[in-house]
Order: C-alpha cells, then sequence, then structure tokens
C-alpha cells in the first residue's frame, strides 16, 4: 500500500505542475514556434503520438542513433531507460527489461519492420545479426514490459521493433567504416583490430518500383571468457582442502572440470572430491570475429497499396551462450519476407531459416579431449595409484594430490600443438556430446499475419462521431527442426521433421472520453499451441491528459510465453548428463521415476562428512542418510504466466524544452520455466537405491525442463528526464529500478532474477557544438547483482562505463567522421557471471553518403 500512496503522491504533484504547463501554453501560444509530435506504431499496432501510447514505450530516433557514443544503433539501446543488456561475446548482445534475464532472452522479442528475427531453435534473436546496419535504421521503439496482448510471440518480457529506412524515401549510395582497438591492457591477450564495413544502396525507378540493398562485414577479436573463479568451493571442506588446494574445483571458464567430471575417491581412509584438470575456453575456443550479412528489399507501389518482398542473409562466426557457451563457425541464418500493405490492411508472411553449419559446443569440446587422451576409469585410477604411492613416500596430502594430478595427466594434449589440433578438428565433427562436441541443428519458422484497421475503412463514420476505433489481426506460426540424432530427435517418428505450431489473434478497440482527453484501450488476444489449451491475453489502459503535454496512463494486462522449441523438444547427451525438452511425449517417465538432483548431492556431502569426520563406515552412513533423498515432484512442461500493472506519467514542460518520463510496474510471474536435474537409479530393487545414489556410475542423470512451482513477486521503475538547453546542448538522465520483491513457495528452481536492483545513465551532448562539429559524453552505472544459471551462479559486481564520442559532419550531411570510445577508461567488467571481461572499444567511424 506504501507503493501505491507514493505513486499517488507523485502523480498528484505531476498533475499540479501539468495545470502550470496549461498555463505556459497558453501564454505561448501565439510564439512561431512548431515542434512536430513524435509518433511510434508499436505499443498499439498504429501509429500515435508517443506521449500518449498506453504503455510505457522508448524511442530512439534518427538523431539520437547518430548522436550516441555507442559504437552501433543496436549498442545504443543499453542506455534506454529500464533496459538491461548483457554481453556473451563482442558479436552477441541480449536486450532484456523487468527481470528474468538470461543469455538466451526468449522472454524478449526483437522485429525488424514488424517482422520477428528470431532464430527458431533458440527461439530467441541472435542479437542482431539479421536486424539492420547503421545505414538503414530509421528509429528504434521499445516497450519495456509486456507486449503479449497485441503482439503474442512470448513478449513477456518487451519488444522491440527495429525500423528501417523507406526506398521511396531515402535513396543514395551510403559506405561506412569502422575502424577499432580492443583488449588494450589485457592480460589474456594483445591489442586487436575491429572492422566493420557497411554498404547501402536504394533507389527508385519509377513512381511504382524501388528497391534497397544493404552489406556489412565485421572482423575482429572477441572479448576473452577466462574467469577462474571456484564455484564448488567447499567439495573438500571435510578434509581442509580448500582454495587452489581444492581437488575438486569447479572454475567458471574451465571446462571439464563440472559435475560429471568429478568423482568421490576413497584415499588413504579419506573420502575426497576429485575433478577432472579440466581446459580453459580460450585455450580451446576461436575468439576470431568475422560475421557477414546482407538484405535485399524490392518494393512495388499500387494505387492503394505497396507490396514488397525482403531478403535477409546472416553469415556468423562468433562466440554464443545459453546453458553453455558455443563457437558458432559458418552459422546461417535467413528470412524472407513478403508484406503487403493499404491505408487499413497489413498483410505479412515470412520463412526463417537457421543452419548451425560448423558450429560445436565449448564445455562439450573440453570433456571430450580429457577422455579421448584417457578414459575417466583409467583417470581416477591412475589418481588413486600416484596418491598411494606419494603418500607412502611421505608426502603431505597436498603435495600427494598435485603429484598425482599431474601423473594421470603426462601425455595430455596441450593447448596450440597439432596434436590438439587434430584432435579438435576432429571432435567438432562428430555429433554426440558423449565422445563429441558438434553442434548440428537445421529449423525453420513460417509466420504469417494479418491485422485490419476498421476505422480506417468500413468504420470510419464510427470513429468521426464516437470517436471509437477498432482494429482486428490474427496469425500463424509453424516450427519445423531436422532431428540430428542428438540435439533433436523424434521419439514418435524417427525420420519425420519435429513440428510446432500455433495459431492466434487479437482485438482492441480504442474510444476517447472528455473531448479527447481520456483515452481508453482494450486489447484481447487469443493464442493456441497444439500442447495447451487456449491462452487469453487480455490488455486495458487508459490514458489521461488534461492538455496535450501532460498525459498520465495506468494499464493492467496478462501475458503468457509458450517453451520455445528447444525447452519443449531438446534431447542432449552432454557429459554423461541427458537434457530432455519438458513435453510428455520427450519425457515420458522420467519425472515419474526420477530423485532429485540436489538431494543426491547433499546424500552424497553428507555420506563423505561422517566418513571422513565422524568415523563412520560407508555403510553406516548411507543408512543414516538415505532419508535425505528426494523423489521429483516435478512434472511436464505448462505455459509461463505473468499478470502486470503498470503506471506512468508523461509530459513536457517549458515550451516543450524538458521531457519528463516515469513509470512504474508491479509483475506476477507462474509457471517460470526452468531446468530440474534428476537422476534415476540403475536398479528397481528399493533397498538399493541408496547404494546406487552413492555412486555416480550407477545412476542415470538428466536435465529435464519443467515449471517452478515458486511464484515471484517483482516491480520496479523507471524516470527519464531530457533538458534541451540553449545552443543545441541537450542534457538528459535516467534512473532504473527492478526488484524482485517476494518468492511464495520457494522451491529452489525457479529462474534466475539476474537484474541489477539500480542502474542509472547521465548524458550530456551537444549536436553543434562548434560549426558542423558535435559531442556526446555518457556515464553509466549500476549495482551488484546475483547472477543464477546452469553454467554458473555468482555475484555480478557492481561497475560504471565512460562512453564518449566527438564528430564532424560537413554542411551537405554527405560526410561524417565519429571518434569515440566506449568504457573509455579501460577498466574491465563483467556483465554477468560465466560471460567475458569487458574492456574499452576505441573506434573511428567514417560515413560518406556518395549519392
Amino acid at each position: 500500500m506504501r507503493i501505491f500512496s507514493r505513486l499517488t503522491f507523485i502523480f498528484s504533484l505531476l498533475h499540479l505542475l501539468s495545470l502550470v504547463c496549461e498555463a505556459q501554453t497558453d501564454t505561448s501560444a501565439n510564439k512561431n514556434h512548431v515542434r512536430l509530435p513524435a509518433l511510434v506504431v508499436t505499443a498499439s499496432r498504429q501509429s500515435e503520438r508517443i506521449l500518449q501510447s498506453p504503455v510505457s514505450i522508448e524511442k530512439l530516433d534518427a538523431i539520437a542513433l547518430r548522436q550516441s557514443a555507442q559504437p552501433s544503433f543496436f549498442e545504443a539501446i543499453e542506455n534506454v531507460k529500464g533496459v538491461q543488456m548483457i554481453t556473451p561475446s563482442l558479436g552477441f548482445k541480449v536486450i532484456n527489461a523487468r527481470g528474468f534475464t538470461n543469455t538466451t532472452n526468449v522472454r524478449f522479442v526483437q522485429m525488424v519492420d514488424g517482422s520477428d528475427i528470431q532464430a527458431p531453435h533458440i527461439g530467441a534473436p541472435m542479437a542482431n545479426a539479421l536486424g539492420p546496419n547503421d545505414l538503414d535504421i530509421e528509429t528504434v521503439e521499445i516497450i519495456p514490459g509486456s507486449a503479449s496482448a497485441l503482439y503474442g510471440m512470448n513478449a513477456i518480457n518487451g519488444t522491440a521493433n527495429f525500423i528501417t529506412k523507406d526506398p521511396f524515401l531515402n535513396q543514395g549510395l551510403s559506405i561506412q567504416q569502422r575502424t577499432g582497438l580492443n583488449h588494450l591492457g589485457d592480460e589474456r591477450g594483445s591489442a586487436a583490430i575491429f572492422s566493420e564495413t557497411a554498404l547501402r544502396w536504394a533507389k527508385q525507378y519509377t513512381d511504382k518500383f524501388a528497391f534497397k540493398l544493404n552489406v556489412v562485414y565485421a572482423t575482429g577479436t572477441d572479448w576473452y571468457a577466462d574467469n577462474r573463479f571456484d564455484l564448488n568451493p567447499t567439495a573438500n571442506a571435510s578434509t581442509n582442502l580448500t582454495g587452489m588446494d581444492n581437488p575438486g574445483k569447479d572454475q567458471v571458464n574451465i571446462y571439464g572440470d563440472e559435475s560429471p567430471n568429478r568423482r568421490t575417491l576413497s584415499l588413504n581412509g579419506k573420502q575426497y572430491v576429485v575433478s577432472r584438470t579440466g581446459y580453459p575456453e580460450k585455450e580451446i575456443s576461436d575468439y576470431t570475429l568475422a560475421n557477414f550479412k546482407a538484405d535485399l528489399t524490392a518494393a512495388y507501389r499500387f494505387k492503394k497499396a505497396t507490396l514488397s518482398l525482403t531478403s535477409r542473409f546472416a553469415h556468423t562466426n562468433t562466440i554464443y551462450q545459453r546453458t553453455n557457451r558455443f563457437r558458432l563457425d559458418d552459422y546461417i541464418t535467413t528470412q524472407t519476407s513478403l508484406a503487403l500493405k493499404t491505408n487499413s490492411i497489413q498483410v505479412k508472411a515470412y520463412v526463417t531459416t537457421e543452419h548451425t553449419g560448423d558450429s560445436y559446443n565449448i564445455r562439450s569440446m573440453a570433456e571430450n579431449i580429457e577422455r579421448a587422451f584417457k578414459k575417466d576409469d583409467g583417470w581416477y585410477k591412475d589418481f588413486s595409484n600416484q596418491f598411494g604411492t606419494a603418500i607412502n613416500s611421505g608426502a603431505t596430502i597436498h603435495a600427494a594430490m598435485q603429484e598425482a594430478r599431474n601423473f594421470a595427466d603426462l601425455g595430455r594434449p596441450q593447448p596450440h600443438t597439432p596434436a590438439m589440433e587434430k584432435l579438435v578438428a576432429e571432435l567438432r565433427t562428430i555429433n554426440d556430446w558423449n565422445i563429441g562436441a558438434a553442434l548440428r541443428v537445421k529449423a525453420n519458422m513460417y509466420h504469417g499475419e494479418m491485422q485490419h484497421n476498421l476505422s480506417e475503412s468500413i468504420l470510419k463514420n464510427l470513429e468521426k462521431k464516437y470517436s471509437i476505433s477498432l482494429m482486428y489481426g490474427f496469425d500463424y506460426r509453424r516450427y519445423e527442426v531436422v532431428p540430428d540424432g542428438n540435439y533433436f530427435i523424434n521419439p514418435v517418428k524417427a525420420d519425420a521433421h519435429l513440428v510446432y505450431q500455433k495459431v492466434g489473434g487479437f482485438i482492441q478497440g480504442t474510444k476517447y472520453f472528455l473531448q479527447q482527453k481520456l483515452k481508453v484501450n482494450a486489447v484481447l488476444r487469443l493464442d493456441k499451441n497444439e500442447y495447451f489449451a487456449a491462452k487469453f491475453n487480455p490488455r486495458i489502459a487508459v490514458v489521461y491528459s488534461p492538455v496535450s503535454t501532460q498525459n498520465f496512463r495506468v494499464a493492467v494486462q496478462q501475458g503468457y510465453r509458450f517453451p520455445s522449441l528447444f525447452e519443449a523438444f531438446s534431447n542432449i547427451n552432454s557429459g554423461g548428463v541427458k537434457r530432455v525438452g519438458g513435453l510428455p511425449v520427450m519425457s515420458n517417465g522420467i519425472f515419474e521415476n526420477s530423485y532429485l538432483r540436489a538431494s543426491i548431492d547433499a546424500f552424497q556431502a553428507a555420506n563423505t562428512n561422517d566418513v571422513n569426520r565422524n568415523g563412520l563406515t560407508t555403510a553406516q552412513a548411507i543408512e543414516k542418510n538415505k532419508g535425505l533423498l528426494k523423489r521429483n515432484t516435478y512434472t511436464y512442461l505448462e505455459p509461463e504466466k505473468v499478470k502486470g500493472l503498470e503506471a506512468g506519467y508523461r509530459g513536457t514542460f517549458f515550451d516543450e524544452k524538458i521531457l519528463v518520463d516515469i513509470d512504474f510496474y508491479y509483475n506476477v510471474y507462474r509457471n517460470l520455466m526452468a531446468q530440474v536435474e534428476a537422476n534415476i537409479p540403475k536398479t528397481s530393487q528399493a533397498d538399493s537405491i541408496a547404494w546406487y545414489f552413492n555412486d555416480k556410475q550407477k545412476q542415470d542423470r538428466y536435465r529435464l525442463w519443467t515449471n517452478s512451482k515458486t511464484v515471484s513477486y517483482n516491480y520496479g521503475s523507471t524516470m527519464g528526464v531530457t533538458w534541451e538547453l540553449p545552443k543545441q546542448f541537450k542534457l538528459s538522465g535516467n534512473v532504473t529500478l527492478a526488484k524482485l520483491d517476494r518468492r511464495d513457495q520457494q522451491d529452489g528452481l525457479e529462474d534466475g532474477f539476474n537484474t541489477p536492483r539500480w542502474m542509472y545513465n547521465l548524458t550530456v551532448g551537444n549536436t553543434s557544438l562548434f560549426t558542423h562539429f558535435g559531442f556526446q559524453v555518457n556515464y553509466r552505472w549500476q549495482t551488484s547483482y546475483l547472477w543464477q544459471s546452469s553454467l554458473a551462479t555468482g555475484t555480478v559486481p557492481a561497475y560504471r562505463t565512460l562512453d564518449a564520442q566527438v564528430q564532424y559532419r560537413d554542411k551537405t550531411n554527405r560526410f561524417l567522421l565519429k571518434l569515440g570510445a566506449t568504457n573509455i577508461l579501460n577498466k574491465y567488467y563483467y556483465s554477468f557471471i560465466g560471460g567475458p571481461a569487458i574492456g574499452g572499444f576505441y573506434y573511428c567511424t567514417t560515413m560518406v553518403n556518395l549519392f
């Protein structure tokens, strides 16, 4: 209640300010000053003033994008209020809003001109791989919060729409070259050159036909992920082997030392947890960035309609991350779209394809290099024998552990040697993560949609007479994936493609009251997935505008997210653990017969402690602790659900020199999708189950997609202020609060909130500081926060960055020279645990409009 009381007070204060502004507006009405209203289309699928948008929406226009200190328009999104961006690699950045971030953000939708650019098997975009380049971007519109009522498509955390330039309106040939430098002062490697070349060519041949072509090629050296923090620090606490002496270490970016690669050994009367040695990511992965993308659009204007055909192509070579980190090589995505647009009707159909090429799983690569050198049984036998020999020779425990590891690792392949390179080349072709590392996926997405604005056609009089507008639309989506035998299988018909489809539709109505001062917008959407019951996504929003420059809004909505292809159908063998999709067709019988791995780990740790510290035999410890084992209580996947309340204010003051934008939201999440680890003993004898669970080799291990039983409540707020000062100076700032309020029925399975509580940006700039010269400086800061994922869990330290740019534009706007830097002070930081260390990036951008 205190939150809403404070909110009411703020709105009351702002309403008072609006009355002051109204008086000022009256006194300045006769001034010769005309400012065109900013328009957006994404918030309600139709053009409207941003000030009267029914939900929170942010817009970056061409000037703001050009003026940003970030190297590209995509990276400039990080400075938008309410937006969090994490960096798994230089070529792969992930956008999110309002909590529950992860490295493959299936809750945030990215579109280009209204077309979803997700990679089909992932269910999320590959950063901006299929997106526009800097030369073709017109505006960026971002809805930070659920947009499921209008877009479905799992847009429960937000939506970004990248709107490109019209070839009829923006013609000519433009070339841009960006040259950058990173890894300065990086102890992990030497300084590296980044290069990106972009071209845009658009031409109108007749009044009816125009085309545009965009091409981009980028090369560089990726950021290094080399975090050596130990994720398993207490594995040998009962024997006082901790820190660097811990033989069971699980270091963040060393792979091959994880849980499936550890055993509990009985050595010299004690039990020790020992992991394989593993390899650092930087020793087995290629950090070369080489990305190419292109798109071609042909548009034809009829008398009252425009027909356009767009083809997009992306060839990606970079680092990608989801549960594990992957090296993408020859990873290809395409999208072909056909759109017909009239004043009232839009029809669109597109096909997106994905082929993972020669990509591989970096963790599986490390694990199977180890096993190709020496199988686990042989390695642990050598380790145990040499440990005994060292102890008998008078060595200390610490020295014996190191001697045993050195002996077991004799002959182990070393990085950057011909033997190692040959083994890597072989393993990356084997499509079974128990013995190889290849990622071989082919998937397609087919999408068709139509929307009809009745108020622009058959119901024009309804809008004129009663101030009512109506719109409806529907869409169909179908996924197809080719079973590869490792990542995906078809359990029903081995040779048939997996098919996953849904259909949906919406109706939207808007009504104005009180001489256009009160706007009520209502949307009702229905989505039906073939594996789930139909789900309703309603939204109702009210906007009150006492004057045109002062706008208050409140919205209530509900959204659902259906499982992605990966969450629904995956069937991956990885290091002795099978990761299984959550649909009954994939995981039938596993939930019912398995035990929770967390309880098995606790059981094994208790046994180890009782043997090492309490003098019990293994049999006595097992009998004492078998009550710790817990049956798997989870079951098959259901859609995620979020209910949200949002309130906001957007207004301008002092002849629109100051813009203030505030919003507040409160969300309740249910059925968040996550993975539960559960094992099945290789016995059906009840009295043997505990014994089997004390030995990792006597149980089948699974990671199952399911729903958390936790109900998560989170709230947050953002505030942004922009002040246009004299002589074209502009000062702006924004602050974002995101907090996980509480959790009910906590089961430890819930997806990580993974969001800093506070973030803020401060920006000062001038487009014409001197003749043809401009600049911008941006300071960004965020608090530390807890990151939770299957790869790694830990606290991300707070960090701050300073970005700046200066630019020169000639008077004809045909030439631009821009010098800039992000993280200009070169203070390396992590945006999440498991990701790379990010340092300064220093660049020079040259753009020429040839004609």
